[in-house]
């Protein structure tokens, strides 16, 4: 008998969105299937799968122990969001090569489907950085007897999704510093620095609006400038390592001595980046906005405005739907949500008011007589009539473009 050969073992998700992209959130169920591909026929131990979700930091530091003597000291440290497994074919045990409870499998192309929910506690995002990461993947294992196992890992994305659309998300963030130079004895006007953003809360792709001014009352040329920054923060054992990265930048231009400078929403757009993560005992991400003013041969006086980078972009008109967080993708494709092309017309006045309505309220009302000796005859009259007549008829085009009512010159336009 010719044994039977293990041509491909493969493992493919059901997506959630019309990218074909693996992307969950906390709470979603993760399906999908294990696809087994042999040419002959196998006897098989176990098809097991095995799906794990953590973040880890590790980072090493070296220490001198005198002057001849050095040693390196590790730090790591690991958080476990979840950890499922699932057998798919056979039994539990497969460590030995017993012929007792095999399962054939016969030449061709098989599938098995897996599923498992992920937590309902939030999960930290998928992230790849320097001294640490957060991963989920699933694992599947082809157990034989007198065969290695044949093993596969594949990833998944996880956002744990921070909608932008929160108060304190959308409050304005601002600042203002002032800095004199001093060159020994001699002390020059100030600089100084204002600066405003609409908001805390952006999506990538969104574009900031800078308003800032600044002041060079000193003797020096300085350069307005903006940056957008990435602090990665990673913890173990007590403590912290630091990444600092620049993400995006603007240039403005150059100021002599006694020139002002405004930008009335200068813009600077954000690049494709990781959304932040704040939740995580071992790893943060945050960013920031700089607003400084670069001065040769001093320090840079500068403003730092917090930001915060989620992934459900801002809705415009102020409301939040679960729609728009089941359209996040790894490329950053947020869902676009626009206006109507056409305004829908009024109900009808029959539709409203009937015209028994109309006529009884023509008639006195007894209730309204305190009413009616407070107001002047005439104009409680007019009231009277003219209170269930019909508005005029809705029309989306003007019947009078352009036709002046009276002799009375126009209003300039503003």
């Amino acid at each position: 008998m010719v044994l039977g050969k293990v041509k491909s073992l493969t493992i493919s998700f059901d997506c959630l969105n019309d990218s074909n992209v693996p992307v969950y959130s906390s709470g979603d169920t993760v399906s999908g299937r294990v696809s087994l591909e042999v040419t002959g026929e196998i006897r098989v131990k176990s098809l097991k799968i095995h799906a794990r979700g953590h973040a880890k930091v590790r980072w090493t530091e070296s220490r001198n122990a005198g002057s001849n003597t050095a040693y390196t000291q590790n730090y790591t440290e690991e958080v476990e969001y979840f950890n499922h497994k699932d057998i798919l074919i056979g039994h539990e045990r497969d460590d030995d090569n017993s012929e007792e409870g095999l399962h054939t499998i016969h030449s061709g192309r098989h599938e098995y489907a897996f599923s498992f929910e992920l937590p309902q506690t939030p999960l930290a995002t998928s992230f790849e950085g320097r001294h640490g990461s957060v991963r989920y993947w699933v694992k599947a294992e082809l157990h034989r007897p007198w065969f290695l196992p044949v093993k596969l890992k594949k990833e998944f994305t996880v956002f744990e999704h921070i909608d932008i659309n929160t108060p304190s998300l959308l409050s304005p963030q601002a600042g203002t510093k002032e800095k004199t130079l001093c060159c020994w004895f001699c002390t020059s006007g100030p600089i100084s620095l204002s600066a405003k953003i609409e908001r805390k809360g952006y999506t990538p792709g969104e574009s900031i609006q800078i308003f800032a001014e600044i002041e060079n009352c000193s003797s020096r040329m300085v350069v307005p400038k903006a940056t957008i920054y990435q602090t990665q923060a990673f913890y173990a054992k007590g403590k912290m390592k630091e990444v600092k990265q620049l993400v995006a930048n603007l240039r403005g231009e150059s100021l002599s001595s006694g020139k002002t400078e405004t930008w009335n929403g200068k813009q600077l757009k954000i690049p494709p980046v990781s959304p932040s993560i704040l939740d995580c005992s071992i790893i943060r991400v945050e960013y920031s906005l700089m607003v400084y003013v670069d001065i040769p041969g001093a320090m840079d006086l500068f403003l730092n405005l917090p930001l915060v980078i989620g992934t459900i972009p801002l809705h415009p008109f102020g409301s939040r739907t679960s729609s728009v967080s089941s359209q996040c993708s790894m490329n950053m494709n947020w869902l676009g949500l626009t206006l109507p092309e056409r305004p829908e017309a009024p109900p009808s006045y029959a539709e409203v008011v009937t015209e028994e309505q109309r006529q009884s309220s023509l008639a006195p009302l007894g209730a309204c007589d305190d009413f009616e000796r407070a107001l002047p005859g005439p104009l409680f009259a007019y009231i009277q009539e003219f209170r269930f007549l019909p508005p005029p008829l809705y029309s989306e085009i003007d019947p009078n473009p352009d036709q002046p009512t009276d002799d009375r010159p126009s209003c300039p336009s503003r």
